[in-house]
């Protein structure tokens, strides 16, 4: 047994100083290894990381993915215009109404940018867009992108990034309780996806508002929860055109679904809640809600222009 012993001892220790003599170390695969800069990649340094501490995240990440859902990336032409958009009509409309510094301290330090829907049959719903903590927003079918249509980029895209951001504003500072009064007892969580109207593209002016808007809410998703309520009213209020809020007031007027008859009616509760809305803005952010609006609806008009400039800049980082 000693000899054994012995012997297996002896060849252990020749094993061990061949090996050790003769691996190549390589290096380590736990390093992540650096990517060439693009231009595109120059000029999101540019107009994102630098001026806002934001990284500006188009290559998706499996890390940083739901993977819940079935998603797959932007597409490179997508990405570029939904990062040129992104700062003229949401980082550069705060800039210019409430100061320059203002999302340095307060916006967001990633927009992560996925190519299609999170979608969940189960609920008929989709995920347009979400806000983890105040730090990354994350938004979705970002390949259906069309530069030139306002009304289709507004509804799945512009009033998402607004109503994304006011999540991170209402984290920071509360919103009045009282807004969750007016319309106490009509939140669904659970089912307000049947008070929406499937017969009609999401961004049409006119559209069946009558499940939702006579109870005080301007959206089926703004009757899921007050919170929800609260984000949905401001977003929607700066990216909707004065055609489409009229059409929801005429309807908010009406009789409820189940014939209820709202104090003051929906159509004045939805004012109400405006107002509070813009109470709360200029008190606790020094944001005026109507210049915000008027901001992004001046700009609106020039959005072929604006992507046509960010082209440009990026082409000259190459």
């Amino acid at each position: 047994m000693k000899k054994i012993l012995t012997g297996l001892l002896l060849i252990t220790l020749i094993f061990s100083q061949t090996s050790c003599s003769e691996d190549e170390f390589t290096d380590s695969i736990f390093v992540e290894k650096s990517v060439d800069k693009t231009a595109f990649d120059k000029w999101l340094d540019a107009n994102y990381l630098e001026p806002y501490n934001l990284d500006f995240r188009y290559r998706m990440q499996d890390a940083g993915s739901n993977t819940s859902y079935n998603l797959v990336p932007t597409k490179l032409e997508k990405s570029e215009e939904m990062a040129i958009l992104a700062k003229y009509l949401w980082f550069d409309v705060y800039g210019e109404v409430v100061n320059e510094d203002f999302l340095k301290y307060y916006g967001p330090r990633m927009i992560h940018l996925i190519g299609s829907a999170a979608y969940n049959p189960n609920q008929r719903t989709r995920i347009l867009g979400t806000a983890e903590g105040g730090i990354k927003v994350t938004l979705y079918d970002c390949n259906q992108l069309q530069a030139d249509n306002i009304a289709f980029n507004n509804e799945y895209y512009f009033h998402t990034m607004h109503h994304e951001f006011m999540h991170i504003l209402h984290q920071q500072k509360a919103y009045p309780k009282e807004f969750e009064t007016l319309s106490a007892g009509y939140y669904d969580p659970m089912y307000w996806q049947e008070r929406d109207d499937d017969s009609t593209p999401q961004e049409a002016v006119i559209r069946d508002h009558s499940q939702y808007a006579p109870l005080g809410f301007v959206s089926a998703y703004a009757s899921s929860q007050p919170r929800e309520d609260f984000v949905e009213t401001i977003s929607l209020y700066i990216t909707k055109s004065d055609d489409w809020w009229n059409e929801l007031l005429r309807q908010a007027a009406l009789p409820g679904p189940n014939g209820e008859t709202m104090p003051g009616t929906g159509a004045g509760i939805i004012e109400e809640k405006i107002n509070i809305c813009k109470k709360w803005l200029l008190e606790r952010w020094d944001i005026n809600l109507d210049s915000l609006r008027q901001n992004v609806r001046e700009r609106q008009l020039h959005v072929n222009e604006a992507v046509e400039k960010g082209k440009a800049e990026i082409d000259s980082y190459k």
